[in-house]
């Protein structure tokens, strides 16, 4: 199993930019693959943007270009930098860990709120 803390969440207004953050409690580099999901209210949870431990990115259609994923892999964290957030940006954030290792887990952190402004 592996703890995920995230923080970085707010209010911002359209066309701003936030930066998430997750604390994993072990190694980033252990961990097959790593992502962020979001679900606004009413919705269900949905796919933002993974990393994977060989360096693979990839993003859903939606925040292309304009959302990064990364890590640091000293502080054993990862990223998503938000720009030109858009309203329909809204939603709980939430960071999420996956691997076999040393048993298969499947781990998500609290979330943590971003709201977007019109």
């Amino acid at each position: 199993q592996v703890q995920l803390v995230e923080s970085g969440g707010g209010f911002v207004q359209a066309g701003g930019s936030l930066r998430l953050s997750c604390v994993v409690s072990r190694s980033i580099s252990s961990i097959a693959v790593m992502g962020w999901y979001r679900q606004a209210a009413g919705n269900q949870r949905e796919f933002v943007a993974g990393l994977t431990s060989g360096g693979s990115t990839g993003y859903a259609d939606s925040v292309k270009g304009r959302f990064t994923i990364s890590s640091d892999s000293a502080k054993n964290t990862l990223f998503l930098q938000m720009n030109n957030l858009k309203s329909e940006d809204t939603a709980v954030y939430y960071c999420n860990g996956k691997g076999l290792f040393p048993s298969r887990y499947d781990s998500w952190g609290q979330g943590t709120q971003v709201t977007v402004s019109s």
